[in-house]
């Protein structure tokens, strides 16, 4: 499958917990369905500005599907999705009003800096997952 149009995950290639995150979706999309860059990568910055996004806010992970961005707590919610199984059920938060689950978002991304850290680079995957990876 083409990499631009499998669903694509941009992050915070510098924060411990983004990174984290992107690993346990590697470890859980056991169908290899999607692909990740780093914000801050030249491919992030071109995707940013392709789909006319802020290129110097990194405070949430935006996932591009079947050309939809989305954002905060509905990313989260349509990659469940997008791995079936029982993470669709996760999907049900939807029935929360987004201001409040964007708010606990929100919340979550201010703070993860100094609850998990920061890296001084962004993270190189494994040459395993590399192939995950748009360059």
């Amino acid at each position: 499958m083409d990499k631009e149009k499998q669903p694509i995950i941009l992050f915070d290639g510098v924060c411990h917990f983004c990174n984290q995150a992107v690993q346990f979706i590697i470890r859980h999309d056991k169908k290899e369905q999607t692909v990740f860059a780093a914000l801050q990568s030249p491919i992030g910055q071109k995707l940013l500005l392709q789909y006319e996004l802020p290129t110097d806010e990194f405070d949430s992970f935006i996932f591009i599907h079947n050309g939809k961005v989305y954002q905060k707590s509905q990313a989260a919610l349509q990659l469940c999705l997008l791995f079936g199984g029982g993470w669709r059920l996760l999907y049900l938060f939807i029935i929360i009003p987004r201001p409040i689950r964007d708010a606990i978002y929100h919340y979550i991304a201010k703070n993860r800096y100094k609850w998990f850290g920061k890296a001084d680079q962004c993270m190189l995957p494994t040459a395993k997952v590399r192939r995950r990876f748009l360059s």
